[in-house]
């Protein structure tokens, strides 16, 4: 049949999901492929009229034609936006523990952090100062949705799911450290992978935030946190480095 008349780009996906265009009576149907260990919430938008730009979410690693485009038909530009969670998720009030194991916990930017903690998906984040090869620990139990572990240029992250369908990251991890695999279940304590300060990066150092979806739109969540001593007491408007 040759190749699709339709060029496929993706944006604002950061690997979460991906096009595909399969040969399918005499067009080609536009597949969407889920390539996260949870849901996904993603928006098709394109030039072509017939497509529908209502957002939809995939389960884990499902993939589902999105719409179907005549090969003799007009060239059509595809543009696939993808978030991870699903939309409804109501987060608990839950005490997180301190995802790392001894001393004290230092902070170098907290909540509304001016360095980097300043957009819609980090507010809420905590940076730990941690020498690179610290074992980081989950913080509450879940479901391993996302690995990145050797990206180029890029943090290495560990993303984990909640039961109420919120999302812990971890980010900045050491390359190739990773303890754990999409789709696995881990408890509270138990090692993900190393710190590191990989990313941007200003120094070695553990990004933590709680995230959901907020409707094509990841919003970071205020979490509460407690080490052995006791619940913390992040400061705001840090103006500390980390992120």
């Amino acid at each position: 049949m040759g190749q699709p008349p339709h060029p496929v780009r993706s944006a604002h996906s950061s690997g979460f999901a991906d096009l595909q265009l399969q040969p399918q009576s005499g067009g080609h149907a536009v597949i969407a492929r889920n390539l996260l260990a949870g849901p996904v919430q993603i928006r098709l938008q394109g030039s072509d009229a017939r497509l529908s730009p209502a957002p939809r979410v995939l389960a884990a690693a499902e993939q589902r034609r999105l719409a179907w485009l005549p090969a003799n038909g007009p060239g059509a530009r595809l543009l696939l936006d993808a978030v991870p969670g699903a939309p409804v998720a109501r987060p608990d009030d839950v005490l997180y523990r301190l995802p790392f194991a001894g001393g004290k916990a230092r902070v170098s930017q907290a909540f509304g952090g001016r360095h980097s903690h300043n957009d819609a998906q980090n507010h809420y984040a905590v940076d730990f100062p941690l020498a690179e090869g610290t074992p980081v620990l989950a913080a509450r139990a879940g479901v391993v949705m996302q690995v990145l572990d050797a990206a180029t240029g890029e943090a290495n992250l560990v993303r984990i799911l909640h039961a109420d369908g919120s999302m812990a990251l971890y980010a900045h991890l050491q390359a190739g450290s990773a303890a754990v695999r999409p789709g696995q279940k881990v408890e509270i304590g138990q090692r993900l992978a190393n710190s590191g300060n990989t990313g941007r990066s200003s120094g070695p150092h553990l990004h933590f935030t709680v995230q959901r979806n907020a409707g094509m739109a990841l919003e970071s969540l205020p979490f509460r946190m407690a080490d052995d001593r006791g619940e913390l007491q992040f400061p705001r408007e840090d103006n500390g480095g980390g992120d």
